[in-house]
């Protein structure tokens, strides 16, 4: 999909709207886990979340490649669509956004303050893309997929940065919505000639991937009523799918309750809070921890973009609890 040289030109691309993201091995994880454990920071990027990076590549080609484009258009559950509206607005470039009814509050808020058109269309991210793409042919818009080279080229970089910084892990686990964020890192792994075993992480409520994963073939589902949204997805890539098929060493499944426990824990030890997707990592370790003891671990926390309401009532019931009781 890419060379060194590319990835590398992609990472000054990055480089050139925010620094590198931190990686830390935080002792109360490392001692929650029983082994070393690394944390890759993507909750710090100026929009909360890994995607930006991709946003950024994808649009720079764009803008190189079609000075004047009419614009770009997309479907999201939230940070694909800050990814890419904060890339058009650092290159002057429209962009529309469709989610489904119900998206996330403030993720919807943050990619109008982007500068995003965002319209709000059905009942999940499956009908919101699908209206995205008619509209991109009516429109005369670029329809940006949720995977695509250039995607998966920007998110390597932050795999770059990782495996540069920590060669020696033994094991890294991923979160996969889309699949941009685990192809990235096995692709990274690949190029740099390292021997990192890659486990990519879903939700038991849209494990589409992980039925794919064991299948050989692309598995649909019917759902994805996981409240873990940057997992929720129903419909594989096929192409993602065949890296991570080739590259994965295996698909994790955690449940919503494991990814609650999860996003606690990252509070509790490192004081970042992450979103669902960015815990799921966390959650899958923690499911293996007596076969991970003694090893090299590295967790991708994707982002931390989750609502306050959610974190109330998902993360921690009995503070929502108390706080109604007060107000009552």
């Amino acid at each position: 999909m890419f060379d060194l040289t590319e990835l590398e030109r992609a990472h000054a691309i990055v480089g050139a709207a925010m620094p590198p993201t931190p990686a830390h091995a935080w002792p109360l994880l490392s001692e929650r886990l029983g082994t070393t454990t690394i944390v890759k920071h993507e909750n710090h990027t100026p929009i909360g979340a890994f995607k930006v990076r991709g946003g950024l590549v994808y649009v720079d080609r764009l803008k190189r490649a079609q000075p004047h484009s009419k614009g770009l258009i997309s479907a999201t559950r939230g940070n694909h669509g800050q990814s890419l509206a904060f890339a058009a607005a650092r290159y002057g470039v429209p962009v529309t956004i469709y989610v489904p009814c119900g998206n996330s509050t403030e993720k919807n808020r943050a990619m109008r303050a982007l500068g995003a058109n965002l319209i709000e269309y059905g009942e999940d991210f499956q009908a919101a893309r699908e209206e995205a793409e008619r509209r991109a042919s009516l429109d005369g818009l670029e329809f940006v997929p949720s995977f695509h080279p250039d995607l998966v080229r920007g998110v390597a970089t932050y795999a770059l940065e990782l495996l540069r910084q920590a060669p020696d892990l033994d094991v890294l686990y991923v979160p996969i919505g889309q699949g941009s964020g685990i192809c990235g890192c096995i692709l990274a792994r690949d190029l740099l000639g390292l021997s990192t075993e890659i486990v990519g992480v879903q939700s038991t409520e849209a494990p589409s991937y992980a039925l794919s994963f064991a299948a050989g073939t692309v598995v649909k589902t019917n759902s994805s009523q996981t409240l873990a949204d940057g997992l929720a997805t129903r419909v594989p890539d096929p192409d993602a799918l065949a890296i991570i098929r080739k590259g994965a060493s295996r698909i994790a499944q955690v449940t919503d309750a494991e990814v609650a426990a999860a996003i606690r824990a990252y509070w509790t030890d490192t004081h970042n809070l992450a979103e669902g997707a960015g815990a799921a990592a966390l959650a899958a370790a923690l499911q293996d921890r007596p076969d991970i003891r003694g090893k090299q671990v590295g967790l991708i926390l994707s982002g931390g973009n989750i609502d306050l309401d959610l974190f109330r009532r998902w993360v921690m019931p009995e503070a929502a609890s108390v706080a109604g009781k007060v107000m009552v």
